[in-house]
């Protein structure tokens, strides 16, 4: 039987439907996408894409960190913009969190994201261990 569990950290923001922030089996860490959301008030963070990336990309570090991992072990990531000509802003920020570690990646322009963001990011990653 595979094992799992479901990992759950107050440094990112709670699921706000039935989903896990991000399960872990058997070394493997799925982490849900995450949106630009304040952990600690809920609210969303506004501005440009820029600072919503910066902002996701710390929510899906502290899940990743929850779960045992971090930035640096992410394997593949998929990217959800609300409109891809914010690609190039987004891809600024997005690398400077991964430096020289390069994740397989995916990216999307989707025609709605939750609470009308302009970018979501999900991960797949293993665990440090």
């Amino acid at each position: 039987m595979t094992r799992m569990h479901s990992v759950s950290t107050s440094r990112a923001p709670a699921a706000i439907g039935p989903y896990s922030q991000a399960m872990v089996s058997e070394g493997w860490i799925y982490a849900s996408g995450q949106i630009p959301l304040d952990a600690a008030s809920g609210d969303l963070v506004g501005g440009d894409v820029a600072e919503q990336t910066r902002k996701v990309m710390e929510n899906l570090a502290a899940v990743l960190e929850e779960a045992g991992g971090s930035l640096s072990t992410v394997v593949k990531t998929t990217v959800f913009l609300s409109d891809m000509a914010n690609f190039g802003a987004m891809n600024e920020v997005y690398a400077s969190y991964f430096g020289d570690h390069r994740p397989a990646r995916a990216c999307v322009q989707a025609a709605g994201l939750p609470r009308g963001v302009d970018v979501e990011i999900e991960a797949v990653a293993r665990t440090a261990g």
